[in-house]
């Protein structure tokens, strides 16, 4: 149950942590100018920003799968029936993501930096580094997860013990 815990708290953290520039560039007015904006979004489409997030939401929500499901099997079917419709639900608000990210980026950085940045993406090493995004992405949050579930147990341990040093009975 602990794995499971970190496993969720550890995905929600990084769905909280995507979802606070999103809502940021929403609720901000922009402070770049039109050139940035519009250099902005060309980067975005440039690195296709869209279709990496398209990507990544068929893993994110396998990730929530076990904390959802709890092995309930007929949660499972149907978890199962609702996640192409989530999918495709989701397919409706990526232009959002697109609008946001860009702003994001208009802000932080400068027309000549975007276009620098839009050069090395159009590059070979840029196009491999979109390519293998993805893979690596996925494999990060593989690897987050073994990291807390590593973690969760160790500090279990840890604090059981630190627990009975003070005299409590674990």
């Amino acid at each position: 149950m602990l794995h499971r815990l970190l496993r969720v708290t550890g995905l929600l953290v990084v769905v909280m942590l995507s979802a606070v520039p999103l809502a940021r560039a929403q609720n901000a007015a922009p402070a770049s100018s039109p050139e940035a904006l519009a250099v902005a979004k060309e980067l975005v489409t440039t690195i296709h920003l869209v279709d990496q997030f398209k990507a990544l939401m068929p893993t994110i929500l396998k990730s929530l799968k076990p904390a959802i499901v709890q092995g309930r099997t007929d949660v499972d079917r149907d978890y199962d029936a609702v996640t192409p419709v989530l999918l495709e639900s989701f397919q409706t608000r990526f232009s959002e993501l697109s609008d946001a990210m860009a702003i994001i980026y208009a802000n932080n950085f400068t027309p000549d930096e975007l276009r620098g940045l839009i050069a090395f993406y159009k590059s070979p090493v840029g196009q491999k580094l979109l390519a293998k995004t993805p893979a690596v992405t996925q494999q990060s949050l593989i690897a987050g997860q073994k990291f807390g579930q590593s973690v969760g147990v160790d500090m279990k341990q840890r604090v059981i013990e630190e627990l009975r040093k003070k005299g409590h009975d674990l």
